[in-house]
């Protein structure tokens, strides 16, 4: 038995779609797209982190083929793609700066 009770931090159920959102909105926040949750505040973008959330969704992607719902599989697909090119957008402007 735990010492504390386990409680959930939100009222949205624990799911494979719920955490690539997660994962997305933690790409949005390194991007400088949305505040962080934390603070409330805009961050400047850290294209460093933004990356590596990016590597993890295409690590997920490619442990999960085959695993997925059709679902699953086209959020996937679609976010990874967005960010990519999200990602691919700053670098560019990053470098004209």
């Amino acid at each position: 038995m735990l010492p504390f009770e386990i409680r959930p931090v939100a009222e949205t159920p624990v799911s494979f779609l719920a955490f690539l959102y997660s994962l997305a909105g933690s790409a949005a926040v390194h991007f400088g797209d949305v505040a962080d949750p934390a603070s409330g505040e805009k961050r400047a973008p850290n294209l460093e982190q933004a990356g590596h959330v990016i590597e993890v969704m295409s690590m997920l992607e490619q442990k999960t083929k085959g695993n997925l719902s059709n679902e699953e599989r086209q959020f996937l697909e679609q976010v990874l793609y967005e960010l990519r090119m999200r990602f691919v957008a700053l670098k560019g402007a990053a470098g004209k700066a």
